[in-house]
């Protein structure tokens, strides 16, 4: 069963006299709750797009630091839901660090809070990992608070060509040791095009001037962009993930296959790749069942 858009208290009802649910809209669920600029940390119901949040954000010069593709359709809900990231992933790390409260609706109805509304909190176990990534099949994210960043003063892209992935690898190296703190490290080859080097900064213009001069030093050419990662995960979603120092190894298994990597997090996206599995079904299973025991939600 697919439900229409709804509110908090209609959801409840419809989850406790429905089985099979299978999809959610919460299109009416989608207010800026709360932002406090001086604590950096805002609540927003889940239904709200990404871009119009941070938009809202960017008033007062602060962002929710994640940028996966398209964040004009992204909600707050799929973002937490399928733990969406972005090339900036590698500096700013993946939606759980932002996370610092949920509201979540149970399979039974039960609206359940946890976390709180400001950074420093210890309200006892931290449920707001065990429903991000797990894909609505717990429960449905109706609510969340973050903590923010102010927007970066500065960024900048660079891009390098390689020869072979030799090449990357050795780039990579002197990447590593090299005094340099990119906030995006990709690696990519789409469409029969060149393996290409990605690296970003952001911060500080006195900062970011600097550390491009440096990647300059590399023979890293700027004026670069993200655009990439957008295109090609539009139609390549899934993505195994590999220790980064086996990035290349894995890499070369691809063949001529099209991919982006995370070069710095050793995640791969390419055409081939199956969604991510837990590492422990069984476990997987019983989570699901002692959440879940009847069903109601599908998956």
């Amino acid at each position: 069963m697919t439900l229409k858009p709804c509110t908090i208290s209609e959801l409840q009802a419809l989850l406790t006299r429905s089985r099979g649910v299978d999809a959610v809209s919460l299109d009416a669920v989608a207010d800026l709750i709360e932002h406090v600029p001086g604590d950096m940390t805002a609540t927003v119901q889940a239904g709200m797009r990404l871009a119009d949040f941070q938009a809202r954000l960017a008033k007062v010069g602060q962002w929710l630091p994640v940028d996966p593709p398209e964040p004009e359709t992204v909600t707050i809900g799929s973002l937490l839901a399928d733990n969406l990231s972005g090339p900036r992933r590698f500096g700013c790390g993946t939606i759980r660090d932002w996370l610092i409260g949920l509201a979540v609706v149970l399979p039974d109805g039960t609206l359940i809070r946890n976390g709180g509304r400001v950074v420093k909190n210890v309200a006892g176990f931290d449920l707001c990992r065990l429903f991000v990534g797990a894909r609505d099949t717990l429960g449905i994210i109706v609510e969340a608070t973050f903590k923010l960043l102010p927007l970066p003063e500065a960024d900048a892209c660079l891009a390098k060509p390689c020869d072979s992935l030799g090449q990357a690898e050795e780039l990579l190296e002197k990447i590593w040791t090299s005094e340099l703190q990119p906030s995006v490290l990709d690696l990519h080859r789409i469409d029969g095009g060149p393996l290409t080097l990605v690296i970003g900064f952001a911060g500080p213009s006195a900062d970011v001037e600097a550390q491009s001069e440096v990647a300059t030093g590399l023979r890293f050419a700027g004026g670069a962009s993200l655009d990439y990662d957008a295109r090609f995960r539009r139609t390549t979603p899934h993505f195994p993930s590999v220790a980064p120092a086996d990035l290349a190894s894995t890499l070369r298994t691809l063949g001529d296959e099209s991919f982006v990597a995370r070069a710095g997090n050793g995640v791969i996206y390419h055409p081939s790749a199956e969604p991510p599995k837990l590492p422990s079904p069984e476990l997987q299973k019983r989570v699901k069942e002692m959440f879940d025991p009847e069903g109601v939600i599908s998956g």
